[in-house]
């Protein structure tokens, strides 16, 4: 299995950035929670959005933020 990348806490702009420097990524998590410590294998890369690396959450976050009509 290839290493993946995992963008986490992105939310605006600085997700492009990081896609400048890291290419597109393989997941991304809204936040640093269980869920996404578990998806997360040795060989990957996890790029943190505003230091979101220092708040893990005991919580897990929605997968998704859909817009009601």
């Amino acid at each position: 299995m290839k290493p993946a990348v995992h963008f986490v806490g992105f939310r605006g702009d600085e997700y492009w950035s990081a896609v400048a420097v890291w290419g597109a990524p393989h997941f991304i998590h809204m936040g640093n929670d269980t869920r996404m410590r578990r998806e997360i294998h040795d060989d990957d890369t996890v790029i943190f959005a505003n230091g979101c690396e220092a708040r893990p959450s005991e919580r897990n976050f929605s997968d998704t933020k859909e817009r009601l009509p």
